[in-house]
């Protein structure tokens, strides 16, 4: 165990007699929807219980971005007084509408079941996020901001026993400067990990512990949102709006979203799944693209942007849940996969897996137990299993094509008609054609009215990292992007992140040389996923930075 604990953890794995400790019952890795669900629910459950939250973003909500179309489902269960308590969920949703687009029209078509929102509300993530955060301070929880949690902590029987923040002031070459203060080691009965989609310590700990053992590859999409304040006329507080279609070929799976909001602020995005094929596909331009469509720019002519931001999504469903328990921790909310894709909705089962992980926390350190085995029960028992369950087959149908799995989604949804089986989930970075067999794709310059770049997107998210810092970014291989990545398949890390952290420069003397502006990562993970080589690492950059979203 310690040899496989050395190579997934490298040189962090080393014993630092350097660092600080500070004893906790519970430790929670991720200030998001699942972890403050998580630490709400232990206080609620056992006042005296110590509970800390580590957050990367400089604040709670800092790093949120969703949709979002929220069901209260699960906040009425763990907060029954939330209206009196000041959540900020006010917009209620009104009508739906799902479109199919054509290239210059639209179609309106049924709306499917688990999309009608009647009931719901739109909000901003980042603001229920702070709201959540000062319900859980208020019950007693410690909650750090600007630490992230950049190495496991584990006991000499194997147990998780806490994770420990990163050193600052560490530079560019690894050298400690004299700002440099060690990170602190929290020490824990037991360790939650929300740390949301693709989570950098929970892909170590799932790996670690064989946790997909049992479990399909997980699945994921980039979903690239923009808020803007359109014309009082164009808006209508409650509109829901969902497309498929174009500009989404007929192998590629994806759709869009339209959120109007209160204050005449409209949330618009875009959602691609990393399984597309065609190395020349950008979900950025993608996004771009979208807002060109007659039914889409009609809302938006006359109006202005004011936000950006990216972050991929877990879309592999109930198949690709990994075991949620291990020896001195759990996973929760995106760390695992809880998310409803047909229902476009994940922020209600994030604070429910919260809420199940707490309850099976309660109960092994109430008897002594390392593993919380009873979570998995708990989830079992639970109207999260049966809701994801009931739909486990329809993001994978779109394996085949975008008409096989519309098809076999109508059936599954307004017929009411249930497969006896489960289809499989494959990896996403699996799945590019070489770029000898796409089809180039010729997306337009961005007008800078209705359509932008990355560079001028990416100052909208407020995002910022400290520059004499080593980068977060890490290559397996630095010869790999060059030799392998342009050469097979034109170097799709430079389409595939939204933010222009990967470029290819080069002259007419010089071979091409591979560049990474990790100052512009938004923290999406995209790379991480998508890289085709599985060459590049994502690790938490010294705390704080990244994007500091607002009211996204």
């Amino acid at each position: 165990m310690n040899e496989m604990k050395d190579k997934l953890l490298g040189e962090n794995s080393e014993i630092r007699t350097d660092r600080e400790a500070m004893e906790y019952d519970v430790v929670i890795v991720g200030g998001g929807p699942s972890g403050l669900a998580c630490a709400i629910r232990l206080k609620q459950l056992n006042a005296e219980l110590s509970v800390c939250v580590l957050e990367k973003g400089s604040e709670i909500g800092a790093h949120l971005l969703s949709g979002a179309v929220f069901e209260t489902r699960a906040l009425d269960e763990l907060i029954p007084d939330w209206k009196e308590k000041g959540a900020p969920i006010k917009t209620q949703a009104g009508q739906d509408q799902f479109l199919y687009l054509t290239k210059n029209k639209s179609f309106k078509l049924p709306t499917p079941p688990q999309m009608k929102n009647h009931g719901n509300y739109i909000i901003s993530l980042g603001a229920l996020g702070q709201w959540m955060g000062e319900q859980a301070e208020a019950l007693g929880v410690e909650i750090f901001a600007g630490f992230a949690a950049s190495e496991i902590l584990f006991h000499e029987y194997g147990a998780v026993k806490g994770v420990a923040t990163g050193d600052m002031g560490v530079n560019k070459q690894g050298e400690r400067t004299e700002m440099f203060e060690a990170g602190v080691e929290l020490h824990a009965k037991q360790t939650v990990f929300a740390e949301g989609c693709h989570g950098s310590l929970s892909q170590i700990l799932i790996a670690h512990f064989n946790l997909r053992e049992e479990a399909d590859p997980q699945t994921y999409g980039l979903g690239v949102k923009e808020v803007w304040e359109i014309p009082e006329a164009q808006h209508q507080e409650g509109l829901i709006v969902h497309t498929t279609g174009w500009p989404m070929d007929s192998k590629t799976y994806g759709g869009s979203w339209m959120y109007h909001m209160a204050d005449n602020l409209v949330s618009v995005g875009f959602v691609v799944g990393l399984d597309y094929q065609n190395p020349y596909l950008s979900p950025f331009e993608e996004m771009q693209r979208y807002k060109t469509h007659p039914a889409i720019r009609t809302y938006l002519e006359g109006g202005k942007r004011i936000s950006y931001g990216a972050r991929t999504i877990v879309e592999g469903g109930y198949q690709s849940l990994p075991r949620l328990s291990f020896a001195g921790g759990i996973l929760v909310g995106d760390s695992a996969g809880f998310l409803n894709v047909p229902k476009i909705k994940g922020n209600h089962a994030a604070i429910k897996s919260g809420m199940l992980g707490a309850e099976a926390l309660v109960s092994a350190m109430a008897n002594n137990e390392v593993e919380a085995t009873g979570y998995q029960d708990l989830f079992d028992a639970s109207w999260l299993k049966k809701e994801l369950y009931k739909v486990r087959n329809i993001r994978p149908s779109f394996h085949k094509s975008f008409v096989w799995g519309f098809i076999h989604s109508a059936f599954q949804t307004l017929g009411g008609w249930r497969l006896p089986y489960t289809l499989k989930n494959h990896e996403d970075h699996t799945q590019f054609i070489t770029a000898d067999k796409a089809e180039m794709i010729e997306y337009p310059k961005p007008d800078g009215v209705l359509t932008f770049d990355r560079l001028s997107s990416v100052y909208l998210s407020n995002t910022n990292h400290e520059e004499d810092q080593p980068s977060h970014l890490v290559l397996k291989d630095m010869d790999i992007p060059v030799s392998q990545n342009l050469l097979k398949f034109a170097g799709p890390s430079q389409r595939y992140c939204p933010a222009g952290v990967y470029e290819f420069t080069e002259t007419e003397t010089e071979t091409p040389t591979f560049v990474i502006n990790a100052q512009n990562c938004v923290h999406c993970k995209t790379c991480d996923i998508k890289d085709p080589a599985q060459n590049i690492n994502w690790t938490v950059p010294q705390g704080g930075g990244g994007p500091n979203y607002t009211g996204m």
